[in-house]
């Protein structure tokens, strides 16, 4: 694999450039420091929104076709640099290779289908003459990119999660500055490197590792005009708050659940819920958290997923054979740990896992787990799921929805009335039938309800919240 650099720039108004701080970014498996980069401090931040406005003219003035080749640039050196980016996950997320290369690859798609869509905004024509008062007029409109904006992104998708802020906005014409992760900033870097390559307008982007103070000016600075941010409810809804009249796009927590109705096919469930559940360590907002299966197959369901489980490799993330890595630190391995040992103390059942070496937390797997328990009703964010049985599909929705999140929920049926009703009635914002509700592809609309968030990802969904309206009258004389 090829080795991170000794130390890495942040990108301040398309330019690399290096503060008076740089921070230590480690290895999550081993704890040593990795690399280091240029830390970001309050006025560099300023420096950045006052680029990222300046910018928003040249931006906007950007035809389509010129910001459609910039994204392919950026697809063409994703590419060339494929395994330097795997790596990168590798190292700063504790990311399992085979996974790591998965999300480079998504991150690739991301940028493509952005590519794309950036010459497709289109607009309406309208016919105005709905009463006599209304005889001679028409009207158009069309879509024009809301201005300078700022991204917030989160550790466990260090690539992907920044490409669905970053590529739509280049796709409209938005100036922007992004807050990568501190805990995993190499990968914005290097995006941020590769689009230095470009002919984006001066100003036209800053990638800002900071600390949380510095960084305030994302959420508050009026200049902006919409943030976008990915992480907790309690830090995303106190953004929020305080965030003016900027829009606000949330992509925050779940607890997401998996229905497994009678009919099913086991040996297909059982695959899919132990990558739903455990992939990346469960360090995924659609995660498969609560499993809910029908009684009639819910000890042979449990019994096989306590086997397969089991049977998951824990190690080194570079080797190909690891499926589990460690979570992001060791301190969040503890809260894990706790948090099983208070289910159990309350009467859940430990299947299997539970243990913990460091950073390095075993496949987890639970039943009986009371509602009021952390592991239930709060988001784990760990490889642990949590198993029960219901005898009417009806009560397999109310536990669904028994819950203060709504990102996605993943109901296996065979039954088109089921799959409609949950469709129906499931309280969260995508409902995946016949899988888990980890799985994603980077088109669609992504986003939650409740606790979970406000607005869509997804790239053409948000490149609607990423533009205006405007509309135009058009009166006829005569």
């Amino acid at each position: 694999m090829p080795a991170l650099r000794e130390s890495y720039p942040y990108y301040l108004a398309n330019t690399p450039a290096y503060g008076s701080a740089l921070l230590d970014v480690k290895d999550k498996y081993t704890g040593n420091v990795a690399t280091r980069v240029a830390l970001a401090d309050r006025a560099t931040v300023d420096a950045a929104i006052a680029a990222a406005a300046a910018a928003a003219e040249p931006c906007r003035r950007m035809p389509a076709y010129a910001r459609a080749a910039v994204l392919a640039h950026c697809i063409r050196r994703f590419q060339e640099r494929f395994d330097e980016l795997a790596e990168s996950l590798c190292v700063e997320a504790g990311k399992p290779i085979k996974d790591a290369r998965g999300e480079v690859t998504r991150l690739i798609d991301t940028f493509r289908v952005a590519m794309e869509e950036a010459t497709r905004m289109t607009g309406e024509i309208m016919d105005l003459e709905i009463s006599p008062r209304a005889k001679g007029y028409s009207g158009m409109w069309k879509r024009v990119p809301i201005g300078p904006v700022s991204f917030i992104s989160p550790f466990n998708f260090p690539l992907n999660l920044v490409a669905h802020k970053i590529a739509p906005a280049i796709a409209v014409g938005c100036p922007w500055v992004l807050k990568p992760a501190t805990r995993t900033p190499v990968g914005s870097l290097i995006i941020g490197e590769i689009l230095a390559e470009t002919d984006l307008p001066k100003g036209a982007f800053s990638v800002l590792p900071c600390n949380r103070d510095d960084g305030d000016l994302f959420t508050t600075d009026p200049r902006l005009k919409l943030l976008s941010f990915t992480g907790s409810p309690q830090v995303g809804w106190d953004m929020k708050a305080r965030a003016g009249k900027k829009k606000v796009i949330l992509e925050l927590g779940g607890n997401a659940a998996c229905v497994v109705d009678e009919g099913s096919d086991l040996d297909d469930v059982v695959k899919r819920i132990v990558v739903g559940a455990f992939y990346q360590s469960g360090q995924s907002c659609i995660s498969v958290q609560r499993i809910i299966a029908h009684r009639s197959l819910y000890a042979e369901l449990r019994d096989r997923l306590v086997v397969a489980t089991r049977a998951l490799k824990m190690g080194d993330p570079r080797a190909e054979d690891t499926f589990i890595g460690p979570v992001i630190d060791e301190k969040e391995a503890i809260r894990l740990q706790e948090w099983v040992a208070d289910a159990v103390e309350n009467g859940a059942t430990l299947l299997c896992g539970g243990g913990r070496n460091g950073p390095m937390f075993e496949p987890t797997l639970l039943e009986g787990v009371p509602r009021r328990c952390k592991l239930y009703c709060e988001e784990a964010f760990g490889p642990v799921a949590t198993m029960g049985a219901f005898d009417d599909f009806d009560e397999a929705i109310r536990e669904v929805n028994d819950s203060a999140f709504g990102l996605q929920a993943g109901v296996f049926t065979r039954d088109i009335y089921k799959a409609n009703k949950a469709w129906n009635e499931i309280e969260c914002g995508g409902v995946v039938i016949g899988d888990v509700p980890s799985w994603r592809v980077d088109h669609m609309p992504y986003g939650g309800v409740k606790d979970s968030g406000v607005g869509r990802e997804g790239v053409k969904f948000a490149m609607e919240d990423l533009t205006e309206i405007r509309l135009m009258v058009l009166r006829t004389v005569g």
